[in-house]
C-alpha cells in the first residue's frame, strides 16, 4: 500500500478530531490572520491567532453550545461573511457534535428562512443585526429555532434567546472549568457518517437543496488535499472565498491538515489592497476573480495611451504563446524549456509588464486555485505566461469540493487536472462525469428521491456535467448536461465555449450567456464591467454619462460588435452569435442572476431578459 493510501485510510473519524491533533502537535504556530480595521487614514493591521489561542475559542464555542442546550447532528446555523469567527464558530459547532447550516449573508428573508426551516436548527450564529433581522422577522415560521448568537452585537438587543459570541465564549468557558474534558469527549464520540455540514445549493429553479456531508467527508478532504503535496506547512493562504460555500469550506480543511497560517477577510472589495500586505504563497479564487484582474490589467494599458496598449497587446501574446510552449514541452520531455527566440521575447516582456502583475499579487505567490466554474483557457495562458499559475480544479457541493486538481508543476491550462487520490472517475456513454470516493456526499437533506436521481445505490455520483479524460488521466469540462443547446438544424453547441473565448477577447465583458435551443442561430446577452466600459468611455467622447447611456451608445455597441466578429471567427458557422444584445446593468447576486459563488444562473437571466431574447429572434427566418 501507498504512503498517500496509508495515509487516507488512516484518517481520524472527523475533522474535529483532526483540529484537536492539529492543536496538540504545533500549539503555537502561527494558526489564522485577521484584518483589524484601521481609524479610516491608513491601511487595516493584522492580528494573529496560535493553533492554541484558535483552540481556546473554538472548545469555549463548543461549550458554550452544550450549555444552550445544542445536542449531537443537531443543526446550528452560520449567517455570516468570510471572517476569523466564521472558521471558530464552524468549528466550536463541529467539535460539539453538532452539524453546521451554512447561509449565505446575501440571502433574501425568504430563502433564509426556508433553509433554517428545513434543515431544522435550533440556533442562529448571525453575523450581525442585518442577519439577525432577517430570521427574526420569520420566527414565527421557525418554532425550533430556541437561540441567537450575534458576532457583531452593534444595534442588537440581547437577551435571554438573544447573546453575542463574547458572551456564548464567556458560558462556555465557565462550563469548561466545571468540565475540562467535555470537548474531548463530545469530539471522541463523533462517529465517521455523522453530519458534520449542510449546505444548500442555489438553486437556479425551486428551493435549494440540502446537501448533507458527514465528517467523514471532510477527513478525506483533508488527508486528500495534503497528498496531492500543492501546499506545505510553510504556505500562507490568502482566504476571502465564501465559507457558506463548499470551495471556502474545504480549505478550511486542508489547512487543519497541513498546518499553515490563513489570511482571512472576505472582504472582495480588499483584495487588491490585502494582496501586496499578507504577500500569500498561494490563493484559490473564482475565475471571475481573474477575469477582473486581467480586464483591470488591459483597461489600465489602453488609457495609458496607443503606445502602452500596443505593449500589453504585445506581452499577452507572448505570455499566452510562452504558457503553451513551456507546458507543452514539459508534457513531452518533463522540462519547461522553450525557444531561445520565445524566451529572450518572454524576459523582456516579464519586465515591461508581468513583474508588475506578480507584484500586484504580492510577489511570492506560488500557485492560485480556481474552481466553481470554468477558466477561459486563453486567460488561463496569458497568467501563467505572466509567472502567476493557475491550477484549475473541479468538483461539487455535492462531492465536497474538490474531485480533481491540476498536479502542481504538470498542470496544463484548459484541463482540471486529475481525481484526489481516493476518488474514482469514469466517463458514461452520453459523456456525463460520475464520480466515486469518501468525498461524495450521503444525500439530499429530507429527498431521497431526488438523492436516487443522482446517486446510485453503488456509489456512483452523476455530476450532472460532460467531459473527457486523457489518456494520462486529466478531465476536460465541456459543459454542463443541462446547458448544452441544440439548435433548431439537430448541432448540440457547448455555450461555455463561446463564453469563455469572448472573455478572453474583450476587456469590457462581465458576464456574457449565449442561447440558441430550439433556434436557428446564437445570440448573446452581454453584460459590461463598469469601471472599464467608463474609462472606455472617457476616451471616446462619452464621459460624464452614467453606465445606462454608455451602454446604449452605438458606439459602445459598434465597438462590442467588433469583438462579436472576432469571436466568430474562430467558431464553427453554427457555433457563430449572430445577434446580441447588451444589458443595462451587470448581473449580480442581489437580483438573483449569480449564485454566491459567481456562477451564472442560466434559467434566471433567460426570463428577466426574455424580452431582449425574443427582440433578437424577430425575423430569424431572414437572418
Amino acid at each position: 500500500m501507498s504512503d498517500t493510501q496509508t495515509l487516507i485510510d488512516n484518517r481520524p473519524p472527523s475533522v474535529a478530531a483532526l483540529f484537536l491533533e492539529r492543536v496538540a502537535a504545533t500549539p503555537d504556530a502561527e494558526a489564522y490572520r485577521y484584518p483589524v480595521p484601521g481609524n479610516g487614514e491608513g491601511p487595516d493591521g493584522w492580528k494573529s491567532l496560535s493553533w492554541a489561542e484558535a483552540a481556546a475559542r473554538v472548545q469555549a464555542v463548543a461549550a458554550g453550545l452544550i450549555e444552550l442546550g445544542v445536542q449531537p447532528e443537531q443543526r446550528v446555523a452560520l449567517a455570516s461573511s468570510t471572517r476569523v469567527e466564521w472558521i471558530l464558530a464552524d468549528l466550536g459547532i463541529m467539535c460539539a457534535g453538532a452539524a453546521t447550516t451554512t447561509v449565505y449573508p446575501q440571502t433574501n428573508s425568504d430563502e433564509s428562512a426556508f433553509i433554517l426551516s428545513d434543515s431544522e436548527s435550533k440556533v442562529l450564529i448571525a453575523e450581525n443585526a442585518e442577519q439577525l433581522a432577517k430570521a427574526r422577522s420569520r420566527s414565527a415560521e421557525l418554532p425550533g429555532l430556541t437561540h441567537f448568537v450575534v458576532i457583531d452585537p452593534e444595534g442588537v438587543e440581547t437577551g435571554d434567546r438573544v447573546l453575542t459570541l463574547a458572551e456564548l465564549e464567556t458560558r462556555g468557558a465557565a462550563r469548561l472549568k466545571e468540565h475540562p474534558e467535555l470537548i474531548k469527549e463530545r469530539v471522541g464520540a463523533i462517529t465517521k457518517d455523522q453530519l458534520a455540514t449542510l449546505i444548500y445549493t442555489s438553486g437556479t429553479t425551486g428551493r435549494p437543496k440540502g446537501v448533507r456531508l458527514p465528517h467523514d467527508n471532510w477527513s478525506y478532504m483533508a488527508k486528500a488535499i495534503a497528498a496531492t503535496g500543492l501546499v506545505s506547512g510553510e504556505d500562507l493562504q490568502y482566504l476571502w472565498l465564501p465559507l457558506a460555500h463548499v470551495f471556502g469550506k474545504v480549505l478550511i480543511s486542508g489547512q487543519i491538515e497541513v498546518g499553515h497560517v490563513s489570511a482571512v477577510d472576505g472582504r472582495v472589495d480588499k483584495i487588491i489592497e490585502n494582496l501586496p500586505v499578507v504577500q500569500p504563497t498561494y490563493m484559490a479564487a473564482v475565475p471571475r476573480i481573474f477575469e477582473k484582474v486581467y480586464n483591470g490589467v488591459a483597461a489600465r494599458a489602453r488609457a495609458g495611451g496607443a503606445a502602452k496598449y500596443k505593449i500589453f497587446q504585445w506581452a499577452a501574446g507572448i505570455a499566452r504563446e510562452y504558457a503553451k510552449a513551456s507546458q507543452d514541452n514539459f508534457r513531452r520531455t518533463g522540462s519547461r524549456s522553450v525557444p531561445l527566440g520565445l524566451a529572450a521575447r518572454h524576459k523582456a516582456a516579464d519586465a515591461l509588464v508581468f513583474a508588475k502583475i506578480r507584484e500586484a499579487f504580492g510577489g511570492r505567490l506560488r500557485a492560485c486555485i480556481s474552481g466553481s466554474a470554468a477558466l477561459a483557457p486563453e486567460i488561463g495562458y496569458f497568467f501563467a505566461g505572466a509567472g502567476i499559475h493557475i491550477l484549475e480544479g473541479y468538483g461539487l457541493t455535492e462531492s465536497s469540493a474538490a474531485s480533481f486538481v491540476n498536479p502542481g508543476e504538470a498542470y496544463r491550462t484548459g484541463t482540471v487536472g486529475k481525481p484526489l487520490p481516493g476518488t474514482e472517475v469514469r466517463i458514461a456513454d452520453d459523456g456525463e462525469i460520475l464520480l466515486r470516493g469518501p468525498g461524495i456526499m450521503e444525500g439530499y437533506h429530507g429527498l431521497p428521491e431526488k438523492t436516487a436521481e443522482v446517486l446510485e445505490p453503488d456509489g456512483w455520483f452523476h455530476t450532472g456535467d460532460i467531459g473527457e479524460l486523457s489518456p494520462d488521466g486529466y478531465l476536460s469540462i465541456t459543459d454542463r448536461k443541462k446547458d448544452l443547446i441544440k439548435t433548431s438544424g439537430g448541432k448540440y453547441i457547448a455555450p461555455a465555449e463561446a463564453e469563455g473565448q469572448f472573455k478572453a477577447l474583450c476587456p469590457y465583458v462581465s458576464n456574457i450567456l449565449v442561447h440558441g435551443a430550439d433556434r436557428n442561430f446564437c445570440s448573446a446577452l452581454i453584460a459590461l464591467d463598469e469601471p472599464s466600459l467608463l474609462e472606455w468611455a472617457k476616451e471616446n467622447g462619452l464621459g460624464g454619462k452614467p453606465y445606462a447611456e454608455v451602454v446604449a451608445d452605438p458606439a459602445t455597441v459598434e465597438m462590442i460588435d467588433g469583438y462579436v466578429r472576432q469571436l466568430n471567427e474562430g467558431l464553427q458557422r453554427w457555433q457563430a452569435v449572430r445577434r446580441f444584445r447588451l444589458l443595462p446593468r451587470d448581473l449580480d447576486i442581489e437580483h438573483g442572476e449569480l449564485t454566491p459563488s459567481l456562477k451564472l444562473k442560466r434559467p434566471v437571466v433567460e426570463r428577466e431578459y426574455k424580452h431582449l431574447i425574443d427582440e433578437m429572434y424577430q425575423g430569424a427566418r431572414e437572418a
